[in-house]
């Protein structure tokens, strides 16, 4: 096949989430994460013999906010099945899953990136267990021996599966960050992939562009990060794109993503669902959810993040540059708008929370959650900016010492006398000082260069510990270089 012809990448994605429930999906267990190996297990989790699972009605409500804020039809009855296949850490030999009839349909994401208008489809979001964990490593006899922690076996989780709308592997990343912030919001998922409570499956092909037939896919397991799902995808385009342009034949089969070496690595010929073998459960009913169930969860939805975003631009008059870097976490926007709100001015917010205030968290590889300058500190440093009382230079060395020491911003300047320096008698007598000491300025805001008027308020600021008030200084000077 000729080189010239153009490829696209066609992807789906299927979504592992980890449900915040106190207990795991069909047992009392606990499902917390970090606990000592085993420790959190009973014969149901287990699979022990004639051990009887029981739904936890948490993490149907919790699946329930999941179809519901991806724009799906809930289902009134939806049935779990046993998907039958052999892994060291699926102490029953099935997963208790959702297949012929998920809890959830038909959904939708739109969201508007700076380019570009995207629409991707929800096919299912469905209920199941998530499955023990094998160790490889970090153990002694770890070379011929693997390790089995069956503590996450049976914690509730819920597959979400995309439709192949998404193109790229840019697109593919953006979604799943945007999906992520989605789960966070409604509260049933912390968002945390280096402990695997997220996890992505990527189910990649490639064609011809103008051809609407799909190619052969395959699927790359468990990515836990945006960067890897990224590169995994522009990796298997590439590496499908030229088993294509030279005849060769692709495999329907599942590859793990190596990160260290940049490519994927075949793991197994890829099962069709029928080779799962999946049959009703038939220690579990059908999962009957009514509508009055479904409207009771609607109306305590929290606000999303993409209707977060447009109410900023909207009510705080950001821009959309402003409002997506400000929305990029809950608890940055959180503390954005609580900021916004007590000071009664956003645009300085906005400004202190996207410049220092992102910086210090940056600096100390912090959780703003947790910045010792709270949302109600960082009004009363605006607050003193818009009144006159310091101006921004001296703002940033009193925030500086709010983040060292927790003080408010007025004990700070009312301690170290920060205050600005308003008096004109006291201005004038520096701005005298200044225009002797610095000839050569003088002369050129003289012959026309105006542009020396603020080195000259630079050097009375300087004289004055950042504490003259630069309006006055600028008109000051004004009026002693005209006449």
């Amino acid at each position: 096949m000729s080189d010239r012809i153009q490829f696209e990448s066609v992807i789906g994605l299927e979504i592992h989430a980890q449900l915040l429930t106190e207990t795991k999906i069909f047992c009392g267990c606990s499902a917390k994460f970090g606990a000592q190996p085993n420790t959190h297990v009973c014969p149901v989790c287990l699979g022990l013999p004639g051990a009887l699972p029981v739904l936890n009605k948490v993490a149907v409500e919790y699946a329930i906010r999941a179809g519901l804020s991806l724009g799906c039809t809930v289902q009134p009855v939806s049935v779990f099945a046993r998907k039958n296949y052999f892994y060291p850490d699926l102490p029953k030999g099935y997963q208790i899953s959702q297949y012929e009839q998920p809890l959830a349909t038909s959904g939708c994401v739109e969201y508007q990136t700076d380019s570009e208008m995207f629409s991707v489809g929800i096919t299912r979001v469905h209920l199941e267990e998530d499955a023990g964990k094998s160790l490889h490593e970090g153990f002694s006899d770890s070379s011929r021996s693997t390790h089995l922690d069956f503590n996450r076996s049976g914690v509730p989780l819920i597959e979400i599966v995309t439709d192949p709308d998404l193109r790229s592997g840019a697109a593919a990343a953006d979604f799943f960050g945007r999906l992520r912030a989605i789960l966070r919001t409604v509260g049933i998922n912390d968002g945390n992939m280096e402990e695997g409570s997220l996890r992505c499956d990527a189910n990649v092909s490639v064609r011809p562009v103008g051809v609407s037939t799909l190619g052969v896919k395959v699927e790359v397991k468990n990515i836990n990060s945006f960067k890897f799902l990224r590169r995994a995808i522009e990796y298997e385009f590439k590496r499908q794109k030229n088993r294509i342009i030279k005849n060769e034949t692709i495999k329907q089969e599942t590859r793990l993503w190596d990160d260290a070496a940049g490519l994927t690595i075949s793991m197994r010929t890829k099962e069709e669902a029928h080779d799962y073998r999946y049959f009703p459960e038939p220690d579990l009913l059908p999962l009957e959810i009514s509508s009055e169930w479904v409207n009771a969860v609607q109306e305590v939805l929290p606000e999303l993040p993409d209707d977060r975003k447009q109410r900023f631009v909207e009510q705080y008059k950001l821009t959309v540059q402003e409002s997506n870097f400000l929305t990029q976490s809950i608890d940055l926007a959180d503390y954005f708008e609580a900021a916004a709100k007590v000071s009664g001015k956003p645009k300085l917010a906005s400004n202190w929370v996207m410049g220092e205030v992102s910086r210090k968290i940056k600096e100390a590889n912090l959780n703003i959650a947790s910045f010792v300058v709270s949302p109600e500190s960082l009004s009363g440093l605006i607050s003193l900016i818009d009144k006159g009382v310091i101006n921004n230079s001296v703002a940033k060395k009193v925030f500086d010492r709010m983040c060292q020491t927790g003080d408010s911003a007025d004990e700070i300047v009312r301690l170290e006398g920060l205050a600005q320096i308003d008096d004109v008698k006291e201005l004038d007598a520096i701005v005298s000082v200044v225009i002797k000491s610095q000839s050569d300025a003088v002369e050129s805001y003289r012959l026309g260069k105006k542009s020396a008027l603020g080195f000259l308020v630079g050097q009375v600021i300087r004289e004055t510990g950042g504490k003259a008030n630069p309006r006055v200084v600028s008109e000051l000077l004004r009026d002693a270089l005209e006449q």
